[in-house]
């Protein structure tokens, strides 16, 4: 016997008409490409995200359709969310960090029909528009008085003008829920990225997922500031859960500096932002250098690569914000881990409870994970006892089953998808990353984990920022080296900072060298890159003595 409730699919669309009936009232702030700061109502966007889905349809945009953006964070990003998604196209949003190349190669694969970009990015398209014959139509996200004078791009059309030519009288159609709704391509670090297709189904259950206390704990009293970008895994899902709760909104644009987060922060009272840990440095480091406090914030969500401690405990203790670890990957929407404590937890002292903390957290509903040997991942499950590390897997209902056009065949490994990660889990459920199964260091057999290495040297006060690779060794097979970035002034030496391990970490762990740059190389998504180390270290001599 089936029950007898409503049968109503769950729609990408249904979050900006709840927010616009129930919310619509509710800011969204941006910081604009045009320099000034602009505000609409939930129930002003709406309307123009109506008005931009006709638009859309009058440029020939179908079903399934692609519709592309290079776009920072913003209302006019947020207005193409829905109005792609919502009228049964599908939005692709480009990275606009990574290389041209692999741009063009990114808009052919996904065969986009529209591209939709900020003025930022004008050299950037018109450096790649010859070469994406797929693409019909460009369009510059800003107003007529803004429209670039000359360009070598053929037809530009305003964003402000197709939204002028529509009224906003459009009805939001009734779509399968197991329809595509957005697309996102991974980091490619390793060939060619591969596109990863979400549906409107598991957008929706990704954000009732994301939206609760256990995980982002997001509600209608907040004020939320994605600092991720909105092309990286659509925000975290954050413009989602922002419709679904009636939070306030404020995007930052551009302005990613320590200064200009700082400044609008304060100016609209930002209670919970998100984004990846450099993007933290550069905030603390502004507030250390003048001496200032944060009157509004309460909590961030740092994820893309492991928080280091120092930085959870400075958070906490200098400023009283809680710093909530979280991990995921594109192929995960990205949710899979919040680091939440348990009602258990709330009794430690304070060092405890970062202990805690220091995990990546413990899944929330809709996602399970399991570790198993790094030798055979059809092999039985290990245990979570804390101790032992393994390839760590998970699955779920918004979590990819295949990658877009089926690059690579079947990534599933017994209905379970391989991360790449190598994770251990205690007995509470709370994981915490050892490893990418590729960077794990195989010393004389024995595996060693980089994250914990990285993580020691980042908390010594004269580090700005650490990564260890594996070196080729004489005996060993491999063995850690870490590279380090001094802070300014700094005249760290490679004894000071070895010594700094003494007692932290087991003997055999400890880095053999130390070599310190300039700089250490930064992906598209704001994680070290370590492929490009190993490359430049690749015949680097180990001390042997």
């Amino acid at each position: 016997m089936n029950g007898q409730m409503m049968q109503l699919p769950l729609l990408i669309s249904s979050l900006i008409v709840h927010a616009e009936r129930h919310h619509g009232q509710q800011v969204v702030v941006s910081r604009r490409v045009e320099g000034d700061i602009h505000r609409e109502t939930y129930r002003e966007l709406g309307a123009r995200a109506r008005r931009l889905a006709k638009a859309l349809a009058a440029l020939g945009v179908g079903d399934s359709d692609r519709v592309a953006t290079l776009a920072w964070n913003g209302y006019r990003h947020m207005e193409l969310y829905y109005a792609a998604s919502g009228s049964g196209a599908i939005l692709h949003t480009i990275n606009p960090r990574l290389h041209p190349d692999q741009i063009e190669y990114i808009a052919g694969h996904a065969e986009d029909r529209v591209l939709c970009f900020d003025l930022t990015f004008l050299p950037l398209v018109q450096a790649v528009a010859g070469r994406c014959p797929t693409i019909r139509h460009y369009v510059a996200m800003t107003d007529r008085a803004h429209m670039p004078a000359s360009t070598t791009i053929p037809n530009l059309l305003c964003y402000e003008d197709l939204i002028e030519s529509q009224d906003d009288r459009y009805t939001w159609p009734v779509l399968d829920e197991n329809q595509a709704s957005s697309l996102c391509y991974t980091s490619g670090t390793t060939g060619n990225p591969k596109g990863v297709l979400y549906s409107h189904r598991s957008t929706l259950l990704h954000t009732y997922g994301g939206a609760l206390p256990d995980a982002l704990n997001c509600g209608s009293a907040d004020c939320i500031l994605p600092v991720v970008p909105m092309f990286h895994v659509n925000a975290w899902g954050l413009p989602y859960m922002a419709c679904m709760v009636g939070a306030k909104l404020v995007f930052p644009g551009p302005g990613l500096d320590g200064k200009s987060l700082y400044e609008l922060f304060e100016a609209e009272q930002v209670t919970l932002s998100a984004g990846v840990p450099t993007v933290w440095q550069g905030l603390l480091a502004h507030v250390d250098a003048h001496g200032l406090k944060f009157s509004s914030m309460k909590r961030t969500v740092i994820g893309g690569s492991a928080c280091p401690p120092a930085m959870l405990r400075k958070f906490g203790d200098e400023y009283g914000v809680q710093v909530i670890q979280g991990w995921g990957m594109t192929e995960m929407s990205p949710l899979g881990t919040v680091g939440t404590l348990k009602l258990k937890h709330l009794g430690l002292d304070r060092e405890q409870r970062y202990r805690v903390m220091e995990h990546q957290g413990r899944v929330i509903y809709g996602v399970d994970m399991k570790i198993v040997s790094q030798d055979d991942l059809h092999g039985p499950e290990l245990p979570w006892d804390g101790e032992h590390a393994g390839d760590l897997l998970v699955r779920g209902p918004w979590i990819a089953s295949r990658y877009f056009k089926d690059e690579g065949g079947d990534p599933l490994v017994d209905g379970w998808f391989p991360t790449g990660d190598v994770a251990r889990i205690d007995a509470d459920g709370y994981m915490q990353i050892t490893d990418r199964s590729k960077d794990v260091i195989k010393s004389g057999g024995e595996w060693i984990g980089s994250i914990d290495i990285e993580n020691i040297a980042m908390g010594h006060p004269e580090v700005a920022m650490a990564a260890c690779i594996a070196a080729k060794h004489p005996k060993w097979d491999e063995r850690p080296l870490l590279v380090v970035v001094r802070k300014p002034g700094s005249e760290l030496t490679r004894a000071q900072l070895l010594a700094y391990f003494e007692g932290k970490i087991a003997k055999w762990w400890t880095p053999d060298d130390v070599v310190f740059v300039e700089s250490i190389p930064i992906g598209a998504t704001g994680k070290m890159q370590k492929n490009r180390l190993r490359e430049q270290f690749r015949d680097y001599r180990l001390p042997t003595a």
